[in-house]
């Protein structure tokens, strides 16, 4: 670390932009060649190059809730085929060896150059259906694995000599709802990572093994030393914050309490994650895997440092997290249900830990971004009377979710959920109703829904939906309806999330905890998110930046005035604009009041 790097640093460079690009490249290919919506319309997928030592090395754009935890995953690979060759493909969605949840297959390819493994291709897709006891990926109310009903594949060589291994496929197709559709999918992640194997090969003919394994141990090398100066940026000190997940009714009924601890050490620059002061493996489905655990953690402190430092195992040497067995956001203990890992507590451990750094002073952290996997998120799935009564089955993400305010900038509308990283798309409403027999009845931004501050949490979303000629189930987990995400250095919270079933007759039945409901046609289900947690006091926001949110509609004209302390004339011209004096004497009433 104090010797400067040997390896050439142009060709540094270039390798670690090349390595990048495979990634990419293995994304488009996954992208475009997708069957079901949740994959190549929402993106709720990511790839990746991990070394053959299982380190990760390259993730471009992939959310981190996917790809952080990858090593595990090549690690136990390499553990439990001790034969691997060339052509082999391993199929892996076992929570419990390292995988973040049983409905992100994974596929991974060991990349073999001049007969060495020196890489691994790692596909990671979030499936419409993967065989669970009732139409979801998202099973918040199973107590166990059995309930939950997910088909496990602990690492299963799923392609031998190039070739397809038929028993498993066969498995899959028996017990997924939409064989088709999963098939196609599956299809997409084995050419992704296929893709990703070749473009490596080609990259080792032309540069050679040496020098590969020489640009890896200097690129992670220089990430070290990246990571490094930011962490001597920060104050020594211990960060400690507390959130709590909503409560699921006759499931978890008193909601989960979560605590995060973190250590800050600039001499040694390292920061320590500590996560075993949180209550046990509970019985339902949002127990975290250790996958998890790691990665939403993580997400957390990157979110607060530096965002050109490379996030790969070279960054990871200075940041340690601290599980214990048998956690809720720890190490499962098999049979704990780990349903929907991925997001809720999930969410909640990213909030709680990026607003913890808010705790350092003024120009730090975020504001807690939507918790919420209203029904705009739901799983649907039904008989689709346009194609012959076939059934179908996806998630999809309708949803905005208000993104957190930061000490720079406003929060970021399409954020979704804090563990997609704003990697996930939106929904088109229009390819959805192509695909899928349903009605979208509006799809809208809530004015003053997000936190307000001297910078504003994103508003959240309204959607409306339901079916057209035949019932559809809708699934999700929705939290955020009790605990809204919370503003930080003077910011105001966002509003909290909601869900109604609209019946025919116009009487409207709330939902809470988790929604597990079929809809008649006529019937409509409305799905409201969270609005982003605001950043520093309200009256010290730029009136500009006011005056453009109520001309947008994000603010109303009242929030404006009492929240903001913004007042406003309009001219003969009709256009509204910011009085400045008046401004000034409201803003001096509402500071004198607070006292």
């Amino acid at each position: 670390m104090t010797s400067p790097p040997s390896f050439d640093p142009v060709l540094l460079a270039v390798l670690s932009n090349r390595m990048d690009a495979i990634v990419r490249e293995m994304t488009n290919t996954l992208l475009r060649a997708a069957r079901s919506a949740v994959i190549a319309m929402s993106r709720d997928f990511s790839c990746c190059l991990v070394t053959g030592d299982g380190r990760l090395l390259a993730t471009a754009e992939a959310a981190p809730v996917h790809v952080f935890g990858t090593h595990l995953q090549a690690q136990a690979m390499t553990e439990l085929h001790p034969d691997l060759k060339e052509g082999d493909a391993f199929l892996h969605n076992d929570p419990y060896l390292g995988n973040t949840h049983p409905a992100d297959h994974t596929i991974l390819v060991p990349v073999f150059c001049d007969g060495v493994h020196l890489f691994t291709a790692v596909a990671k897709a979030h499936q419409a259906d993967i065989g669970n006891s009732i139409p979801t990926t998202y099973h918040a109310a199973a107590r166990d694995i059995y309930e939950e009903g997910a088909l496990i594949f602990p690492c299963v060589r799923v392609q031998q000599d190039f070739q397809n291994v038929d028993d498993i496929i066969r498995m899959c197709r028996r017990r997924i709802r939409v064989p088709d559709q999963w098939y196609g999918d599956y299809l997409a992640a084995i050419g992704a990572a296929r893709i990703g194997e070749r473009r490596l090969k080609a990259l080792a003919d032309q540069v050679g093994v040496d020098a590969l394994r020489d640009f890896v141990t200097a690129w992670f090398d220089y990430s070290e030393r990246r990571i490094v100066q930011e962490i001597r940026r920060l104050p020594a000190g211990r960060l400690e914050n507390t959130t709590c997940h909503d409560p699921i009714p006759g499931v978890v009924p008193d909601g989960i309490p979560l605590k995060v601890v973190l250590e800050i050490d600039p001499v040694n620059a390292m920061i320590d994650i500590d996560l075993r002061d949180n209550p046990d493996c509970l019985p339902c489905g949002l127990n975290e895997s250790m996958a998890c655990a790691i990665n939403n953690t993580m997400t957390g402190v990157f979110n607060c440092l530096d965002p050109d430092i490379p996030h790969n195992a070279g960054t990871f040497r200075r940041i340690r997290v601290h599980l214990r067995e048998n956690c809720v956001v720890g190490i499962p203990r098999f049979p704990a249900s780990c349903s929907v890992a991925t997001t809720n507590v999930g969410d909640r451990l990213v909030n709680a830990t990026q607003s913890a750094f808010a705790g350092i002073g003024d120009g730090w952290g975020l504001a807690e971004g939507n918790t919420a996997l209203t029904s705009g998120c739901a799983v649907v799935s039904g008989r689709d009377a346009r194609h012959g009564e076939r059934d179908f089955i996806n998630q999809m993400f309708l949803m905005g979710g208000g993104g957190p305010a930061s000490p720079v900038s406003d929060g970021w509308i399409n954020l979704l959920i804090p563990v997609g990283a704003g990697l996930l798309y939106r929904d088109s409403v229009e390819l959805d109703e192509q695909k899928y027999p349903l009605l979208v009845k509006s799809l809208k931004l809530m004015p003053d829904s997000g936190g307000a501050g001297r910078f504003r949490g994103a508003p959240g979303t309204e959607v409306v939906y339901g079916p057209r000629k035949r019932p559809i189930r809708v699934v999700s987990a929705p939290d955020g309806w009790r605990t809204p995400p919370r503003g930080v250095r003077g910011g105001l919270n966002g509003t909290l999330s909601a869900d109604h079933v609209l019946q025919a007759d116009g009487v409207e039945t709330k939902v809470e905890g988790f929604i597990n409901v079929e809809l008649q046609p006529g019937e409509f289900i409305r799905g409201r998110d969270c609005g982003g947690g605001g950043y520093g006091d309200p009256l010290e926001r730029e009136p500009a930046r006011v005056l453009h949110d109520v001309r947008e509609r994000w603010v109303s004209r009242q929030q404006a005035e009492t929240v903001y302390g913004v007042m406003f004339h309009q001219p003969a011209s009709g256009t509204l604009e910011v009085d400045e004096p008046a401004t000034q004497a409201a803003r001096l009433r509402l500071a004198e009041a607070r006292g």
